[in-house]
């Protein structure tokens, strides 16, 4: 099987972005990548092939493609795509509020994982004008990339994350049933990443789920690749470890900011994420500086 390599589809000086257009897209033979894909299909009609299945595409479908998963296209009919390749380790990207959006959570997580379950019908289906939006931000942002302009990354970057953050908001306003029962789980994992410093009981994020315990468990460690709770205690220390470096509030006072009630308890917790203490954390960002 081929494997797309980066340095063959991003630019020499390393930027993380790339946008190609497929017009028309023809059968390229299974492959993966070493990156991660956005495909926006623009036009035309094919199947999207996995190896083991294959599903219809028509012009507004978007999904996510890792870089892990093999894949193809077959019995193109004019079939129009535009790709969106990013490299998500070197993007390091602050995502500010965008957890809070459950379509975010359903498109680039939970699709992805419960495709073949869903035979790929909670895919997102963007309307005419959605899909209009969502092609001019393409062509802003492939502009910026080929002229490479002073500032470009900047703008590219920033570009990049209307695109993310429009196609999440189109997925939150999806009445696809198939799509609406990944949003009800993607409705408890953004609860947990807005209302982490507040207590929390698994029994409330179940029930935001409309599923059973077992299911929900497993849900979510697939897409998010831990358990809840070790989720939750990650979001506090990563929000833990920001007050350390930017504040001059006391251990303690941070620990039950961030929602932990045992002060012992949080700072066994973050050593065991951080692989130091918060104070000796807080000196080596102070030596950073």
């Amino acid at each position: 099987m081929q494997i797309l390599k980066n340095e063959d589809w991003f630019h020499e000086d390393g930027f993380p972005i790339a946008v190609e257009r497929r017009d028309p897209q023809e059968s390229f033979g299974i492959h993966t990548h070493e990156f991660s894909e956005i495909v926006v299909v623009t036009g035309g009609e094919g199947l999207h092939v996995t190896g083991e299945d294959s599903w219809p595409l028509t012009t507004g479908d978007v999904f996510v493609i890792g870089g892990s998963r093999p894949h193809d296209y077959l019995n193109t009919n004019r079939l129009q795509l535009t790709n969106i390749l990013f490299q998500q380790e070197a993007l390091s990207l602050r995502l500010h509020d965008l957890p809070s959006l459950p379509g975010y959570h359903a498109l680039f997580h939970l699709e992805p994982t419960w495709r073949r379950q869903h035979q790929f019908k909670s895919r997102l289906k963007v309307t005419r004008s959605e899909l209009a939006t969502a092609v001019d931000l393409i062509q802003q942002l492939d502009s910026e990339l080929r002229d490479r302009t002073s500032g470009f990354q900047f703008i590219a970057t920033a570009t990049f994350m209307q695109i993310v953050g429009h196609l999440s908001r189109c997925y939150g306003r999806t009445k696809n049933v198939d799509s609406i029962s990944l949003l009800s789980i993607a409705n408890a994992i953004s609860h947990l990443e807005s209302h982490f410093t507040e207590p929390i009981q698994l029994d409330d994020l179940i029930e935001l789920s409309q599923m059973s315990r077992r299911s929900f468990l497993r849900a979510f460690e697939s897409a998010m690749g831990c358990t809840p709770i070790a989720h939750l205690i990650r979001l506090r220390i990563d929000r833990a470890a920001q007050l350390l470096r930017t504040t001059n509030q006391g251990v303690t006072e941070i620990a039950f900011e961030v929602g932990f009630n045992d002060s012992n308890y949080f700072s066994r917790q973050f050593r065991k994420t951080m692989q130091c203490s918060p104070r000796e954390y807080r000196s080596q960002s102070t030596v950073a500086s």
